[in-house]
C-alpha cells in the first residue's frame, strides 16, 4: 500500500506561517492545552455528504451513518512478533494489533534475512504483508541498510567493493521484489554516527563505510531503491535528533541538489524516561524545516524499573506507561509535520533489550496503555457520527482524514458508499439512493 507525501505548505499553511522561534518557546502547559485546537486544525476537516435521487434531485431528511473504518494517520508498531508458538497466542497478538493499528513495520535485518548468501527469506515477508493487506495495515520494511551487527551477515567477503556491490543488490532485489506489498522502507539507519566502536558495530558493512565515507554509502542506496520503485517512500531513520542528523539531511541529495528522501524517521527509544512536553515539540520543530512529514519510527516508553535482576513490568509503571504514552502521542497528533507514530515492541515478549516496552503483557495480555491508546486512537479521535439532510439533501459533519463508510437511508431505499477524506482530496462527495 503507497503512501501519498503531500508538501508540508499544502499539508499545513497555518502553521508554516508561525513564527517557528515563538512555537519554540511555548512551555508543556501551553503545548497540551491547545493540542485539541490543533489536532482539529490539522486532522480534521468538514466532510460534505449531498444525498440525490436517480434523477438527480435532493433527498431531504434522509438519514446518513458516518462511520470511520480507518485513519490516515499511520498508527503502527514493529510485527516482529507476528509469528507467535501457538495458535492461541498467535491469535492474541495478531487480533489485538489489528484492533489499534493500521501500520507495521517488518524486519528486513540482513543477518536474519539472509543467514545464507544467495538464499534471502522473500516468503516469510510476504506471508506477514499478505496479512496486514487482508486488515488494513500498511507495511514498512526496516532496515536495507545498517552497519550494525544485525545488518551485517557473518558470510560478507572481505573485499570491500563486492560488500558494497552485494548491498546494493540487496538494495534493489528487496524493493523491486516487494514493490505493491511493501512501499514504505528506512533505507539507511542511524547514518549519522555509522563509526561507534564495539562489538556490535564491528564487521564489513562498519570497515566499509570508513574506507568510502558516510555519506556516499548513505546516498546510493536511494538511489537504487528509488530505480528499484519509483512509487515508494523513502527515509532515512537515525536515533540522533541533534546537529548531526541534519548534517546528513541536508547533504542527502543527488548530483543535481534535489532530495532523495520523502520523510525523516526519528527514534525515540526512552528507556531512561519520558522526553519532557518541551522536547517533543522541539524536536518536531526542528525537522519540520526540512518540508517533508515527519515519522516517529521507534518509540518505547517502559512500564517497569530495571534492577540487577530483572527488568518487568509493575501495575505503578504501566499507569505511569500509559499516561505518558497519551502524552507523547496527543504531542506527536497535534504537530502537523508528523505523519506515523510507530511503538517499538508490541508485546513485552522478545520485546527489545528485555524491556517491559509492551503494549501487552508478556502473556500477552493488554496493559492500560493499549486501552489508553485504543481511547484516543479509536475514540476520541475517531469519527462516529450521525446526520439528517436538510431541504437541499446535504449534511456535514466534522470527520477525522481516514477512510468511511457512509450509509444513507431514506425511506425504503438504502445504500452504503466509501469514501476517503483527505487533506488533500476530496472534502465532499454525492450519494445516489
Amino acid at each position: 500500500m503507497s503512501l501519498p507525501l503531500i508538501g508540508l505548505a499544502c499539508l499545513f499553511p497555518a502553521w508554516l506561517g508561525q513564527d517557528s522561534a515563538v512555537a519554540q518557546e511555548m512551555t508543556a502547559v501551553e503545548i497540551l492545552e491547545h493540542a485539541p485546537e490543533r489536532i482539529r486544525q490539522y486532522r480534521t476537516a468538514e466532510l460534505v455528504i449531498s444525498v440525490v435521487d436517480r434523477n438527480g434531485k435532493p433527498v431531504p431528511n434522509a438519514r446518513v451513518e458516518i462511520r470511520q473504518m480507518r485513519h490516515e494517520f499511520l498508527f503502527g508498531c514493529n510485527i516482529f512478533g507476528w509469528e507467535q508458538p501457538n495458535d492461541e497466542d498467535r491469535a492474541k497478538y495478531r487480533d489485538q494489533f489489528a484492533a489499534l493499528l493500521n501500520y507495521a513495520t517488518l524486519p528486513f535485518y540482513w543477518r536474519g534475512y539472509e543467514p545464507q548468501p544467495g538464499k534471502p527469506q522473500h516468503a516469510s515477508r510476504e506471508v506477514v504483508a499478505a496479512w496486514c493487506r487482508e486488515h488494513g495495515v500498511t507495511t514498512k520494511g526496516h532496515p536495507l541498510v545498517w552497519n550494525h551487527i544485525a545488518g551485517t551477515p557473518e558470510w560478507l567477503p572481505d573485499d570491500l567493493d563486492q560488500v558494497v556491490a552485494l548491498s546494493n543488490a540487496r538494495v534493489a532485489d528487496i524493493v523491486g521484489r516487494g514493490k505493491g506489498q511493501v512501499d514504505i522502507w528506512d533505507v539507511v539507519n542511524e547514518a549519522a554516527d555509522p563509526f561507534r566502536a564495539g562489538p556490535d558495530f564491528a564487521g564489513r558493512m562498519t570497515d566499509a563505510w570508513m574506507h568510502f565515507g558516510k555519506m556516499p554509502l548513505t546516498i546510493e542506496p536511494f538511489k537504487i531503491a528509488r530505480q528499484a520503485n519509483l512509487q515508494a517512500t523513502l527515509l532515512i531513520n537515525d536515533y540522533r535528533v541533534d546537529a548531526e542528523y541534519e548534517k546528513v539531511i541536508k547533504q542527502l541529495v543527488d548530483e543535481q541538489g534535489r532530495r532523495l528522501y520523502d520523510a525523516i524517521g526519528i527514534q525515540s527509544h526512552m528507556h531512561g524516561g519520558a522526553w519532557p512536553t518541551e522536547r517533543i515539540w522541539q524536536v518536531c520543530e526542528r525537522f519540520a524545516r526540512f518540508g517533508v512529514p515527519l515519522h516517529f519510527t521507534e518509540t518505547t516508553i517502559i512500564s517497569g524499573p530495571k534492577t540487577p535482576q530483572s527488568w518487568e513490568t509493575t501495575p505503578e509503571g504501566e499507569a505511569r506507561q500509559a499516561e505518558e504514552a497519551a502524552r507523547f502521542y496527543t504531542v506527536l497528533f497535534s504537530h502537523p509535520a508528523v505523519q506515523a507514530i510507530t511503538w517499538w515492541d508490541f508485546a513485552d515478549r522478545h520485546a527489545w533489550q528485555g524491556a517491559p516496552a509492551g503494549f501487552l503483557r508478556k502473556d500477552l495480555s493488554p496493559k492500560p496503555i493499549y486501552q489508553r491508546l485504543m481511547g484516543l486512537i479509536k475514540g476520541e479521535w475517531w469519527t462516529d457520527a450521525e446526520a439528517t439532510t436538510d431541504a437541499a439533501g446535504r449534511c456535514s459533519v466534522r470527520a477525522f482524514y481516514g477512510d468511511y463508510a457512509i450509509k444513507v437511508v431514506s425511506g425504503e431505499s438504502e445504500t452504503t458508499v466509501r469514501f476517503h477524506l483527505s487533506k488533500a482530496g476530496d472534502r465532499s462527495t454525492t450519494i445516489a439512493l
